[in-house]
């Protein structure tokens, strides 16, 4: 029996030095370093933050697992503080640290600025929350996103606004940005083809601007019944405020950059209370297992869901380029590339499947509307 017991004992403590020796060579190794272009800072502080705490779940679950081709990942975090001139200095430190891929970033004209300088080097670049189309019709090679266009979104707000909404005078305020006039663009578009809604109003606001009682006193000389806003959240709260201060009752409707709890804080919950807004699915409306797991883990961590999906979207970014790695076995930026272009196929992302089409898009589209309930959350309308 003595003998059994030292036979059992020598053979556990021979499985605990293998795997202690395995996780040392792991973490002797030279790790893969990963770029995380975010705002950190900046107006979209708030959008940086929580792309930031996402990123780093997907990082921890891949690390424990063993890391990739069995080496440690690691992050390096670049804050371009939401501005195009700071992302353009964050991509060429992202080129020069040697990173294996960037994720990143969130605004469209901030993620151009930045992906000029990472298709120039041949560096793989996923953007978790830039959606203006142009992005990947630029002929691109190393751009791409999991994130879905604008111009998917803007078919659906007009089918919306028309079908659901009964919209009959539609007015469209965009804010001058890459993905702002970009989406106001594809909500226009369908809308003049339908000829079901006429569009009464169409103009732009200066961003970072606090007073637009100008522009909001003009729109409502046009009796808009529907107001389609495709600027940002940090916007979004002060124009629909305002709107209700100048006795202007048009349903407002807010594109995907509108969402999160910051604009219910700007606007307050009582004039947020049943704003409408056109976007993917939030993280707590979707089905898959890997978005339950995924979820129960940041609100073990952070106490409460990510209140966009743009970070969840800046996870997914992490989870192809760690699955091109692994998959192409390379840290090659060519052979990264050529496996997310060719091989990745519905990879099981916690949005969803993940495959991208010949110029970068993220194939298919969910778009859901929501209402802002009484109480300040985002439930999908029914």
């Amino acid at each position: 029996m003595k003998r059994n017991r030292s036979g059992l004992l020598l053979i556990v403590a021979a499985l605990v030095l293998s795997l202690s020796l395995g996780h040392c060579v792991m973490a002797a190794a030279e790790p893969i370093r990963i770029g995380l272009q975010a705002p950190i800072t900046g107006p979209w502080a708030y959008e940086g933050e929580m792309a930031r705490n996402c990123v780093q779940i997907v990082v921890d679950e891949v690390n424990k697992a063993g890391g990739l081709l069995g080496r440690p990942v690691e992050i390096v975090l670049g804050d371009d503080q939401g501005s195009p001139k700071q992302s353009a200095l964050v991509a060429q430190r992202m080129v020069s640290s040697k990173v294996a891929a960037v994720v990143g970033t969130y605004g469209s004209s901030v993620n151009d600025a930045g992906s000029v300088i990472y298709e120039r080097s041949g560096l793989v670049n996923i953007a978790y929350g830039s959606t203006a189309e142009k992005l990947t019709e630029q002929g691109r090679k190393y751009f791409f996103r999991t994130c879905f266009r604008d111009d998917r979104q803007g078919e659906f707000f007009a089918t919306f606004a028309v079908d659901k909404l009964k919209a009959k005078r539609v007015a469209i305020v965009h804010d001058n940005t890459t993905f702002g006039k970009g989406l106001a663009e594809a909500a226009r578009r369908p809308l003049l083809a339908q000829k079901k809604a006429e569009i009464v109003f169409y103009d732009a606001i200066t961003p970072g601007e606090r007073d637009f009682t100008a522009i909001l006193l003009n729109m409502g000389k046009q009796n808009p019944d529907v107001v389609y806003f495709t600027g940002y959240y940090s916007e979004a709260g002060l124009i629909i405020r305002q709107m209700r201060t100048l006795g202007i009752k048009a349903t407002f409707v807010g594109g995907n950059a509108a969402v999160n709890d910051e604009f219910v804080k700007i606007a307050g919950p009582n004039v947020a209370q049943g704003a409408l807004m056109t976007q993917e699915p939030l993280p707590t409306d979707l089905d898959y297992p890997q978005s339950k797991a995924f979820l129960a883990e940041y609100m073990r961590r952070h106490k409460e869901p990510p209140s966009s999906p743009w970070p969840v979207y800046a996870a997914d970014a992490f989870k192809a380029i760690a699955a091109a790695i692994q998959g192409s076995g390379s840290t090659d930026s060519k052979a990264i590339m050529n496996y997310l272009r060719n091989d990745l196929k519905d990879y099981p992302g916690i949005t969803g499947p993940i495959s991208f089409d010949a110029i970068g898009d993220r194939e298919g589209a969910i778009y859901l509307a929501y209402e802002v309930t009484t109480d300040g959350r985002f439930v999908p309308l029914q």
